[in-house]
């Protein structure tokens, strides 16, 4: 696209609590509806709105005192956030500040109706939310309404085997229930079809590193409407760029 440097569209001011500040931010996305940016303050322990608006200064903070990591929306404009320190995962309404549980939430641990410091979520068109379960290093898939969630990917305990999963965290869902996962300390990014009892490599698994073919640990991965996906690379403080056929 051409761009070589960045223009700062939320924070800047230095690290603090004012309004004008941010304090680590985890996750990002855009309300298009309100033209804005809902931002996941995590140090903060807030979530906050920016408005995009040129000329405008509007700024929010939407809910407080949460330990949140990620951030999803879904078509009907709901937020999905997910809290690392109650090891849960709620939906609120837009100026709602209590929520609904919708995984999680029974303290921590390893069980189906349980997170270990969820980290980034994906929520798909009937309203189920995928979630990254960092310390069980699996991802869950709970069903609108359910109580427990059911395993998708990894959860074989920490490894590098392809049933295994070490801290995943970005996530991806596509529309035939594919799943994209970060695999963060085993420097890849795993395809887990539908239904599959192991993953496939599709980018990374070459050690750590910062060849062109290689990451420092994963953060998000998102794919635009061409199929190509984007990686973000922690440790070299880069995003990658990939064909994914």
């Amino acid at each position: 696209m051409g761009y070589t440097n960045g223009q700062v569209v939320a924070g800047g001011n230095g690290q603090g609590n004012r309004l004008d500040q941010l304090n680590y931010p985890t996750d990002v996305l855009i309300d298009k509806e309100t033209d804005s940016l809902i931002i996941c303050d995590r140090d903060n322990r807030r979530v906050v709105r920016w408005s995009r608006r040129s000329g405008t200064t509007q700024r929010e903070i939407l809910i407080d005192n949460i330990g949140c990591r990620g951030l999803a929306m879904d078509d009907q404009r709901y937020l999905y956030i997910s809290d690392t320190n109650k090891h849960e995962v709620r939906r609120y309404q837009i100026g709602d500040k209590n929520g609904t549980l919708v995984a999680g939430g029974n303290s921590y641990g390893a069980g189906l109706n349980q997170l270990y410091r969820p980290t980034n979520i994906f929520v798909d068109q009937q309203q189920t939310v995928y979630v990254s379960d960092w310390d069980n290093h699996r991802v869950m898939k709970w069903n609108i309404g359910a109580k427990e969630g059911i395993l998708v990917a990894g959860g074989q305990g920490e490894g590098n085997a392809l049933t295994q999963l070490s801290y995943s965290n970005g996530l991806f869902v596509d529309t035939l229930g594919t799943i994209y996962v970060a695999d963060s300390s085993n420097h890849r990014v795993m395809r887990w079809p539908k239904g599959a009892k192991q993953g496939t490599v599709i980018v990374g698994g070459n050690g750590e590193g910062e060849g062109a073919n290689q990451f420092r640990y994963l953060g998000g991965l998102s794919f635009d409407r061409h199929g190509n996906l984007y990686v973000v690379d922690n440790g070299n403080n880069r995003v990658q760029r990939f064909s994914i056929e």
